[in-house]
């Protein structure tokens, strides 16, 4: 019987393990992970391009393999996320290179790290967001530029194929957060285009408030269909006020301050309840990440089960009630 994976995202774990921290951040921040790998067997890891290597040929890989290893050392699975998007991408992709230059260092460097990488970490999710990614106009990139070139398919088959060669035994995920019927529209292409995807990464970033009893059986119903093990990937309830409902991309959200509350952490904790009981009722659900672990991560939100001070929220409580 395959092991369920119940995790986070771990970003913090690199600066723990890598002695980046002091004073009372460091205290904070240890709680924090060790509360963390309390709770779950399964950890995502960073490996977006722009940072992973924001000069060309100086990738972080002592640093994030430092902490990987420190990770499976305690039983823990990890996952590498990103191998492939156009957003925080490398910015030197944009100096002067043509699109097939571009596309040779996207499969170098994938060939690259999956390389480094293998043993300690098998499961990567190779390419994220390609429903958007050929029309992503927000700032130009080099993965938008190879996107628009070579196809959505053909570009999801080169890196997969990159990946697979790399590491033919890891797990190879395809992710995003369109969850409608282009999403899965387009893993059709992909299968039919003979692509091995392993599992289908699905995306549920909740800051407007958690998903009605109806979206959440048509996401399961809709992606089911493939017969493929399902990822939520990216699973997040804020304990604060909701971001405003007029709010389209979520990025355009910025206040000044997004403070937890008591009432948010009992809603936040009844609807996370709610989410994952739900989704573990489908035998296709192999695995899920909670994003992040604490406050202050994506957006700022208080989405986190443990505060900035390390106190453990009831959605931390709650969680550990349907996992362990």
């Amino acid at each position: 019987m395959k092991k369920m994976l119940h995790g986070c995202a771990g970003f913090e774990s690199v600066q723990v393990v890598n002695g980046a921290l002091s004073g009372k951040e460091k205290e904070y921040a240890e709680v924090r992970v060790e509360k963390m790998l309390e709770l779950f067997n399964f950890i995502t890891l960073p490996f977006y391009w722009g940072r992973f290597e924001p000069e060309r040929g100086k990738p972080d890989t002592e640093r994030i393999l430092a902490a990987a290893k420190w990770l499976k050392e305690r039983g823990i699975t990890v996952k590498g996320h990103p191998l492939c998007w156009h957003t925080v991408c490398a910015p030197w992709l944009l100096d002067g290179l043509t699109d097939e230059q571009i596309l040779d260092l996207q499969l170098e460097r994938i060939t690259r790290d999956v390389t480094a990488f293998r043993g300690v970490i098998d499961m990567w999710d190779v390419i994220n967001e390609v429903v958007i990614m050929p029309i992503f106009d927000r700032y130009d990139n080099g993965v938008t530029r190879i996107c628009k070139k070579y196809g959505q398919v053909g570009l999801v088959k080169m890196v997969f194929e990159a990946a697979r060669a790399a590491n033919p035994d890891a797990t190879l995920l395809i992710n995003d957060f369109d969850m409608s019927e282009d999403y899965s529209d387009l893993i059709e292409k992909l299968l039919d285009a003979g692509i091995k995807i392993d599992a289908i990464g699905l995306q549920s970033h909740m800051h407007q408030g958690c998903w009605s009893a109806e979206k959440t059986e048509t996401v399961l119903k809709r992606f089911e269909r493939f017969g493929l093990p399902l990822h939520f990937t990216e699973i997040n309830l804020v304990s604060g006020d909701l971001m405003p409902a007029h709010i389209v991309d979520l990025n355009d959200f910025n206040p000044d301050d997004w403070p937890t509350t008591p009432e948010g952490e009992a809603r936040q904790a009844a609807e996370l309840t709610a989410f994952y009981t739900r989704i573990l009722q489908s035998p296709l659900v192999e695995a899920t990440t909670y994003w992040s672990f604490s406050d202050g991560g994506w957006l700022n939100a208080p989405a986190g089960l443990m505060t900035k001070d390390a106190r453990v929220k009831p959605s931390y409580d709650a969680l550990r009630k349907i996992i362990q």
